[in-house]
């Protein structure tokens, strides 16, 4: 064999490897159930803030702890517990990635990803007043 070809199959070799290492660290969205499921694995949770139950903060108490129930698009609903300051408008958020841990009965997050609501959505009543504008 060329020492060309041994250079080829070994840079062939070490490309397999490191694409190997990086499929753990893909990342795909679980429902809670999944999740339940996986207790203990890191997973990603896409969820909606569960406005009929209590949300706990305190920033006076302990600005680090913050409790809510998260609920999937299939209805399943898991509290949540996150160490470290509420997200600010939290409430107005139309979904939530939580990253993080099933622990038992209740997911550990490490992290909280908000997916605001547009801005961009049309006004009914702004959409009539700008086509009558370009209407004149």
């Amino acid at each position: 064999m060329k020492k060309t070809h041994i250079i080829l199959l070994v840079l062939i070799a070490a490309a397999i490897v490191v694409l190997i290492s990086y499929t753990g660290d893909l990342t795909t969205y679980e429902t809670i159930a999944s999740a339940k499921q996986k207790e203990g694995k890191f997973v990603n949770l896409i969820a909606k803030l569960d406005k009929q139950q209590p949300l706990e903060y305190d920033a006076v108490k302990n600005p680090n702890y913050l409790s809510f129930t998260a609920v999937d698009t299939l209805g399943n609903s898991i509290k949540v517990v996150y160490h470290n300051n509420k997200p600010t408008d939290m409430e107005k958020s139309d979904r939530l990635v939580l990253k993080g841990r099933v622990q038992g009965d209740h997911f550990e997050c490490k992290d909280i990803l908000l997916k605001c609501p547009s801005k961009y959505k049309d006004d009914p009543k702004a959409t009539q007043n700008r086509l009558q504008a370009e209407s004149k």
